[in-house]
């Protein structure tokens, strides 16, 4: 199962992806094209030019976990162009992995425990 929290970071690959690389190309695409680290405590998501299918890479302590996810009716509210990846919170992701845009003006803030009432 896909852990978010043990993920330092999220990194969404704006565009589309060729879903027909498996775990090495994917690995490649982060180490050579976004200059990051394909072995860090983070989550690199990439999606197909339909927008109805995505893959999750991460790394854990033994070897690459990819998570596949593909929709049989809707699309992902992916976002377009850009050559680097955006960086999200775990919230954002499991926005978008439920077919809702990255920004939900709705959603009430996120706050963190020192603020005071």
């Amino acid at each position: 199962m896909l852990n978010m929290a043990a993920a330092a970071q999220v990194y969404l690959a704006c565009g589309s992806t060729d879903l027909r690389k498996s775990i090495d190309g994917l690995a490649a695409i982060v180490q050579e094209q976004f200059a990051l680290n394909p072995f860090s405590a983070a989550l690199f998501v990439f999606c197909n030019r339909r927008r109805d299918k995505l893959k999750i890479l991460q790394w854990d302590h033994a070897g690459f976990w990819l998570y596949y996810r593909r929709l049989e009716r809707g699309t992902f509210q992916w976002p377009s162009g850009g050559t680097m990846p955006l960086c999200l919170t775990a919230r954002e992701l499991r926005w978008l992995l439920d077919g809702l845009s990255l920004s939900q003006v709705h959603a009430h803030p996120a706050l963190s425990p020192e603020v005071a009432i």
